[in-house]
């Protein structure tokens, strides 16, 4: 039986309850983690949690919790449910309030933490590659803030992804009149052109993704050159190779966007060295010295 994690108390998922005026069914008022875990090894725990911790001040909810206890509750809840491999979601909300958009400051915010089962995207997606369709619009953001932020308000992505999915094509990315190409439903956009790897940067229209973060530094690591800079519809189109990154998929290779094929129409071998070496991260982190 399958144990959620509520505000303190760890109860059987069928029994967890929150509030209809909680303010994050009511609103989406509220930022949310998705992790994932191996043999009971959280991958890049403290960097999700730290996003979570240093988000949560910019929608002014005051978590009472340390870093260091919130890594706690993450890790006992996982160890109450028995996946070998398995997805963790962590949510804040505003809490429990009247329906009404004023924040109270003496509301209490609401943090749930539940496990699901893992279930690994095709390996025919890493061998041939992936589609995903663009959507030429003004990218979301969230008014007064200057960096992208996991909300639990997901609607516009949730339509990107259903508009996508009805299609046959596996992501949305939104490319955006002057920002250009931004991200995906649920992933990072990276290219790569003549061996130097690109990724649009972090801003109110891109998330810093962890997945884009460990992608980051096994390029430092290995010395290959990498900018983070506007990426044009033109040069995402003329790519030698796409890809794409999240905690869940990892790093999927994309072999056509909308009708165009990319590159050579198969997975490109820095693709494949970038995921292999994000493999080798996974392992590392579960089998420490």
């Amino acid at each position: 039986m399958d144990v959620v994690y509520i505000n303190g108390l760890f109860t059987p998922l069928c029994k967890a309850k929150v509030s209809i005026q909680d303010r994050g069914f009511c609103y989406g008022d509220g930022l949310f983690e998705t992790l994932r875990a191996s043999r009971g090894k959280i991958f890049r725990l403290e960097q999700h949690v730290d996003r979570l911790l240093n988000s949560l001040p910019h929608i002014f909810i005051d978590l009472p919790m340390t870093r260091h206890e919130l890594m706690v509750v993450a890790q006992d809840t996982l160890a109450r449910n028995k996946y070998k491999e398995a997805m963790i979601r962590l949510t804040v909300t505003r809490g429990d309030t009247l329906s009404n958009i004023k924040i109270d400051p003496d509301t209490s915010p609401t943090l749930v933490v539940n496990i699901g089962a893992f279930t690994p995207l095709a390996k025919s997606a890493y061998k041939k590659g992936v589609k995903i369709k663009l959507f030429h619009e003004r990218a979301s953001l969230t008014s007064g803030l200057s960096k992208r932020l996991k909300s639990c308000n997901y609607l516009s992505n949730i339509l990107i992804r259903k508009l996508s999915d009805e299609n046959d094509f596996m992501e949305g990315v939104v490319v955006d009149p002057e920002f250009g190409v931004t991200e995906g439903t649920t992933s990072n956009v990276f290219i790569v052109r003549q061996g130097i790897l690109k990724t649009p940067p972090v801003s109110p229209y891109v998330l810093e993704g962890i997945t884009r973060q460990v992608v980051l530094e096994i390029a430092r690591e290995y010395k290959i050159s990498f900018i983070e800079e506007r990426i044009s519809l033109e040069d995402l189109l003329k790519a030698d190779e796409v890809f794409i990154t999240n905690t869940g998929i990892e790093i999927v290779p994309v072999s056509q966007i909308d009708s165009q094929a990319i590159g050579n129409k198969k997975p490109g071998i820095l693709t494949g060295f970038f995921h292999d070496e994000f493999l080798k991260c996974v392992e590392a982190e579960k089998n420490p010295c």
